[in-house]
């Protein structure tokens, strides 16, 4: 299928913001656009594994109708200790049948955009293979390496400057896998969030069960074994991780830092011990933060960023994907809203886009000042403060965290800031 040669609305990226733009646009009567995805092999990989309330009141509305099957049960550990616990309804009852989407193309690489000599509003954008396209509106969804934000000269930085990163955090390895034996007791209950802090790294455990085994194992060997979601902070003295981690390097992982109890497989340490069977998908990244220094300017068109391509950072607390579905719910419907009001006076001014753009760049303010504060805490060192003072600041928050989680006030309070509501 071949592009065409004009549209309204072009989208580039068609990751979770991309197509979240375009099912956006379609819900509010926008369907001449087009989804320009860069890349060749789509991936079926779990990557983003949370939708928090803030997202899901927007899917309650029929905006954005992605859904499970069935509630999940959240909960977050620390040695001994659990901190908070919630279950949540599904939101597939309150979802409402999708828009289809009016055209997808086939990956193509932007490489260059101008602004049009015949309309001083349309930006003549060229792709790899020599054909051009011509919009008035251009959403730039196309990640962290954004194409789209390095032709606009747009800057991309840490708001609080270069190289603010948590020495034990700053790099990590992520990966869903199977076990042989698989782990029991109440640490691999589907749904649960387990974490086990120690002096120099943060491991997370996620049970995904076995309801996604289709779709997360479509590009490598079928499994109907239960998937488990691992994640480990890396020491930096460990140096850099393989690009894509192999089994024996998360098998090391799962073993320095992991829960001994139920995951380690030394015998000594574990009386089930058990082994990873396979490796569905691995990476590494590192928890850098980073923010646009403007997310809408023109070049001939209104050229637009969102998701990965405006900001990023740590994923603590599973912010990321909601802020880019949140971005692109509103964004959309400020374009459709500037498309109504340009069909009746040409000359509208762009104080609809420029609102919402400075809106949604507070709320990404606000997002990573969120996960950096979750980051520090958890990357406390159990080193000792001084020789007078035997304790350290991760002993200090651990037992804050012991008592205090008890009270229900403190959980809602982890909750609220959790669920993404205050940062809508």
């Amino acid at each position: 299928m071949s592009l065409p040669e004009n549209t309204m609305v072009l989208i580039v990226g068609a990751g979770p913001a991309g197509l979240t733009a375009a099912l956006a646009l379609a819900y509010h009567g926008c369907r001449d656009f087009v989804i320009a995805n860069a890349t060749v092999e789509r991936r079926n990989v779990s990557r983003a594994y949370s939708t928090n309330p803030a997202t899901v009141e927007h899917r309650f509305s029929g905006r954005v109708t992605v859904s499970s099957d069935q509630g999940e049960e959240y909960q977050n550990r620390i040695p001994s200790s659990q901190i908070f616990k919630a279950k949540l309804d599904s939101p597939k009852k309150y979802s409402l049948p999708p828009p289809t989407l009016t055209y997808l193309s086939p990956p193509k690489t932007v490489v260059g955009m101008k602004q049009s000599e015949k309309d001083p509003r349309i930006t003549n954008v060229s792709f790899e293979d020599g054909r051009v396209i011509r919009a008035r509106y251009i959403i730039g969804a196309d990640g962290a390496r954004s194409v789209i934000r390095t032709i606009a000269g747009i800057k991309f930085s840490d708001p609080e400057g270069p190289n603010i990163v948590s020495r034990v955090l700053s790099q990590m390895v992520a990966a869903d896998v199977t076990f042989e034996p698989e782990p029991t007791g109440p640490l691999t209950l589907e749904g649960h969030f387990n974490g086990t802090v120690s002096s120099d790294s943060f491991f997370m455990l996620i049970p995904f069960g076995n309801r996604f085994n289709v779709e997360l194992t479509r590009e490598g060997k079928p499994t109907t074994k239960s998937i488990f979601r691992v994640s480990c902070a890396i020491p930096m003295k460990s140096g850099e991780p393989p690009h894509a981690p192999p089994k024996e390097y998360i098998q090391d992982m799962i073993d320095t830092c992991g829960p001994v109890c139920i995951l380690s497989s030394d015998s000594s340490l574990n009386q089930t011990p058990v082994k990873i069977d396979q490796v569905v998908w691995s990476t590494r990244f590192r928890t850098h933060s980073a923010i646009a220094d403007r997310t809408f300017t023109r070049l001939g068109a209104a050229i637009f960023l969102f998701g990965d391509a405006a900001h990023v950072h740590s994923p603590a607390g599973g912010q990321g994907i909601n802020l880019a579905i949140r971005d692109a719910i509103f964004l959309a419907e400020a374009v459709t809203k500037h498309i109504q009001a340009a069909a009746e006076d040409p000359d509208v001014d762009d104080t609809i886009l420029q609102e919402i753009v400075e809106t949604r760049h507070v709320r990404a303010l606000e997002t990573i000042g969120f996960t950096k504060k979750l980051l520090k805490l958890a990357s406390l060192a159990y080193d000792s403060y001084a020789w007078w003072m035997p304790f350290s600041w991760a002993s200090i928050r651990d037992l804050m965290l012991r008592i205090s989680g008890r009270f229900h006030f403190v959980q809602s309070k982890v909750a609220w800031g959790m669920s993404g509501l205050e940062r809508r």
